[in-house]
């Protein structure tokens, strides 16, 4: 089955842009939610964790997500150890999910496919861009987070321009109505390429 990978940065839209997918029958991997599920499930990345960061990594059975924020966004270095502890288990994880799949092809959202490598086992990339004002406004409403903290956190992705050059497909999230028309003329590419 053919992968389609869908990426963008913090605030774009690649969750508008997934149950876009989800709309037309496409079958979509989240895999920031089954990241999450993974960590509170697998007893090798609860132990990993703890040992990297301490106790404080979790609360109450579950990840203890502020604290691990606070612990690696200024600390580029740990914050590597962290994703090649999940990275792999959510790469297994998808192999897993991909075999169950019945539909022409699918979708694998994931925040840092190009940074991380990932795109490399796509069949397509699509990349979802918003400009950085709307993105900002958007985590601000969603997160309840102050603009210098999203500015930060942002300054941890790929630019859109250093990603575009590696996208099959870009869209352009500004605005929903014209998304869904973007949403569908890719998917009938991908089908007529599936074809021919």
């Amino acid at each position: 089955m053919k992968v389609v990978g869908l990426t963008g940065g913090m605030g774009s839209g690649k969750t508008t842009v997934a149950k876009m997918f989800e709309a037309l029958g496409i079958p979509v991997y989240i895999a920031d939610t089954e990241a999450k599920k993974l960590t509170v499930t697998s007893r090798s990345i609860r132990k990993a964790l703890i040992e990297l960061l301490g106790e404080a990594a979790y609360s109450n059975n579950e990840l203890n997500r502020s604290f691990i924020a606070q612990q690696v966004f200024n600390d580029n270095e740990l914050l590597q150890k962290l994703n090649k502890i999940i990275h792999p288990k959510v790469r297994s994880h998808f192999k897993k999910w991909l075999k169950l799949q019945l539909a022409p092809y699918c979708v694998k959202e994931a925040a840092i496919l190009f940074e991380n490598g990932g795109y490399k086992e796509c069949d397509y990339m699509i990349l979802v861009t918003a400009p950085e004002e709307i993105r900002v406004e958007r985590i601000m409403q969603r997160d309840r987070s102050s603009k210098e903290e999203i500015i930060l956190r942002m300054q941890h992705q790929w630019s859109d321009e250093k990603k575009a050059p590696l996208a099959d497909f870009i869209i352009d999230n500004s605005g929903k109505d014209d998304t869904a028309r973007q949403v569908l003329e890719i998917h009938n590419s991908i089908l007529n390429s599936l074809e021919n």
